[in-house]
């Protein structure tokens, strides 16, 4: 039988259902796939979600020709401004890096988190139509700088040096805008002489390397996550620095078929 082609859609979460619906979507590929747990899933509803999720925005991606139930979610973003973040809380990231750079330039923030497709929409167009309603999210409340955790999976450090030492020797942040790491894993495990720059990008997780090529940097040291069995950096966007063939890549037309 042939599969119908998608018909994508791109909201932001209104109501429970939706929430639901993304967070259903994060079990399947944080809980599911990658092995990551926590004190906040809920097994039983197969539903990952944590006390973050009502203080978000939800950016979700449906195909509505897989139907009308809520596996017709099929990517989701979870985003918070820093003009939203209630007084008093800390941003996601704030768990396991230090933020005062950023926080200290004044400048509107967004922290972007939780980001995945369903595996059958990954390699595809649904990745960069996210990020065309995540372009769009960016300009309705003018963003200057976008910010969050990216993961490598599992916590063998040895066995992604190469990648993690090509990141900090080329893409380390300035800074004024460089977060640190608050338990300090070192990223600079390679000389930048000794790096084997094939094989550190084919270890580096397709995410990541999307961000790099929008002009993402790193900030300092990585973060084990042993209870998410990830190994977290933190990437930092500066829409002022982002060249026209960085924004063109993020902005492009809805009809883009290029992959991640």
């Amino acid at each position: 039988m042939t599969q119908a082609a998608p018909q994508f859609e791109t909201r932001l979460a209104k109501d429970e259902a939706d929430l639901r619906a993304s967070q259903h979507l994060r079990y399947q590929v944080f809980v599911e796939e990658l092995g990551g747990d926590g004190e906040h899933v809920d097994h039983e509803a197969q539903l990952e979600r944590d006390a973050f999720d009502p203080h978000f925005d939800h950016l979700i991606l449906l195909d509505h020709a897989r139907g009308v139930s809520a596996g017709q979610v099929v990517g989701v973003y979870r985003l918070l401004r820093s003009d939203a973040l209630p007084e008093g809380r800390s941003f996601y990231s704030e768990g396991e890096y230090d933020l005062g750079p950023l926080k200290a330039t004044g400048r509107r923030l967004l922290e972007l988190g939780r980001s995945c497709v369903h595996s059958d929409y990954r390699g595809g167009a649904a990745m960069f139509h996210l990020w065309q309603g995540l372009a769009q999210y960016i300009d309705t409340h003018g963003i200057e700088v976008l910010f969050g955790v990216a993961s490598y999976h599992g916590t063998d450090v040895e066995a992604v040096a190469q990648s993690m030492s090509h990141l900090h020797h080329t893409h380390l942040a300035p800074p004024d805008l460089r977060p640190r790491a608050l338990v300090h894993q070192r990223m600079d495990l390679v000389a930048p002489d000794d790096i084997d720059r094939p094989k550190a990008m084919r270890d580096t997780p397709a995410l990541i390397k999307a961000y790099l090529r929008l002009g993402g940097m790193v900030g300092d040291g990585a973060f084990i996550d042993h209870e998410f069995n990830t190994i977290d950096v933190c990437l930092v966007m500066d829409t002022a620095r982002m060249s026209q063939k960085h924004r063109d890549i993020y902005s492009r037309d809805r009809d883009s078929k290029g992959a991640l």
